[in-house]
């Protein structure tokens, strides 16, 4: 009995051990590496998050060529009206070499026509004339490329023009140049300016004719074949100069998840087949989750009591905030902490999340000040006062009409019962009618025998 008791002690301990090995190897452990390609430098990072889903050598500081044009879009973008006039001065128009889509001397054009001409066919002195405009003159545009550069976390960066043509001193890296693609894309106006594979640019002051425009990037457009193309490709920008070689950004979207894909230094076509390659694991091996649809634990409950326990303000999680994961894993596997954040926003923390090392994206903690609260509901209390009047003569008819069923129904319910009366008073009398006229015939019937005795 002993060595029975002794034997299931021991198979428990196994069991326990076996257990215990099982839950050390979690799926949080394992990061799926990516595949071999032959560029010497690449990443890919996922739009929402940030998330670094993939990267070779991405601090390396290498030519961008025409891929600079993303952050001279985006300077335009963020410090113009699209419909502004530019005017294309003498160095936009004889200062700079490469492509082009011929301008002339003090040729007027809006700002929107040319950030087309700049992204879909790389117009270097669209570039310049951009970078005359937005900055006021051309070198306060180039201290405005780099200062922006720094906002977005860049450390492997250095512009000296807005094109991207050969500079020793013009250079960026696959991952700086990821933080600035992952920027422009927050900008409606620049997804629809590269999700474009035709424009036409109308006659100006210098030209009577159209000028006829075609994307270039053919991951997204047809133009020059259809051997590259992109399922959920949505647009993107070329690079190519002898020092540089073939660079590229790309954008591709699929089941909700965007993702930028940077690849430099490539020789000719393999930066569509590397993207190609890189696109198709990280979509195959990684997807999205919704923070505040899964995290059980920091629930706004939770967060009520952490930042506004006993006031009247209100703390609410970010509803579009996301995680991005290997499909091996959980939203439970990933690791969530608050980092709190103080300044002028009421964005007083960050719930973020890693995962096998990796920062993994996560959801701002925002808190609603009560007399904030009381300043929106004044800004609403003539539409609820309006809707609280509404309500009360709604409420009011409806008491109107409950009383007219009531006294329709009694009225009825009166007129039927008069209707019983006054029958069953037809009956009564018909039935005292006929007790009488039988009592009289009765009675004629005896005289009638009586006679007859005598």
């Amino acid at each position: 009995m002993n060595k029975v008791k002794a034997w299931k002690c021991l198979l428990l301990l196994m069991v326990y051990l076996m257990q215990t090995n099982v839950m050390q190897v979690r799926a949080e452990d394992v990061w799926p590496t990516g595949p071999a390609i032959d560029g010497p430098s690449a990443i890919v990072m996922e739009a929402s998050t940030g998330t670094v889903l993939y990267e070779k050598n991405a601090h390396e500081e290498l030519y961008p060529a025409s891929i600079t044009k993303i952050m001279t879009a985006l300077l335009a973008i963020e410090n113009c009206d699209m419909d502004e006039e530019v005017v294309f001065s003498a160095n936009a128009v004889y200062g700079v070499d490469g492509a082009h889509i011929a301008r002339d001397l003090d040729e007027v054009m809006t700002m929107e026509q040319c950030l087309y001409a700049l992204m879909l066919v790389s117009a270097n002195e669209c570039a310049y004339a951009i970078a005359e405009h937005v900055g006021g003159d051309y070198d306060t545009f180039i201290q405005m490329m780099n200062d922006r550069a720094k906002e977005l976390g860049c450390e492997n960066t250095h512009f000296t023009n807005p094109h991207g043509l050969p500079d020793e001193n013009h250079y960026t890296s696959a991952y700086d140049m990821a933080l600035i693609s992952r920027e422009a894309l927050k900008y409606d106006t620049f997804r629809t300016i590269i999700g474009t594979q035709k424009y036409t640019i109308p006659p100006t002051n210098k030209h009577e004719e159209e000028t006829f425009l075609r994307n270039h990037h053919q991951m997204f457009s047809s133009y020059k074949g259809t051997e590259y193309l992109y399922e959920g490709c949505i647009g993107g920008k070329t690079g190519y100069t002898d020092v540089a070689k073939n660079t590229l950004v790309t954008y591709a979207s699929r089941d909700g998840m965007d993702l930028i894909c940077v690849v430099l230094n490539e020789k000719t076509t393999m930066q569509y087949k590397d993207t190609t390659v890189l696109f198709d694991a990280a979509f195959e091996n990684f997807q999205l989750w919704n923070v505040s649809e899964n995290e059980a634990y920091y629930t706004e409950q939770k967060l009520q009591e952490l930042y506004a326990s006993g006031t009247e303000d209100t703390v609410v999680l970010d509803q579009t905030g996301c995680i991005v994961l290997p499909k091996t894993a959980s939203f439970a596997d990933a690791t969530a902490a608050l980092k709190e954040q103080s300044g002028e926003n009421d964005e007083i923390a960050f719930l973020g999340y890693t995962y096998a090392s990796h920062e993994i994206g996560g959801a701002d903690v925002t808190i609603v000040r009560a007399e904030e609260s009381s300043e929106v509901m004044e800004e609403v209390e003539s539409p609820k006062q309006s809707g609280k009047k509404t309500g009360v003569f709604v409420r009011i008819m409806g008491i109107i009409l409950l009383a007219l069923v009531v006294v329709s129904g009694a009225a009825y319910g009166g007129w039927r019962f008069l209707q019983w009366y006054r029958a069953n008073q037809r009956k009564h009398i018909s039935h005292s009618e006929m007790r009488k006229r039988k009592y009289h015939r009765i009675q004629t019937q005896k005289k009638k025998r009586r006679k007859r005795r005598k």
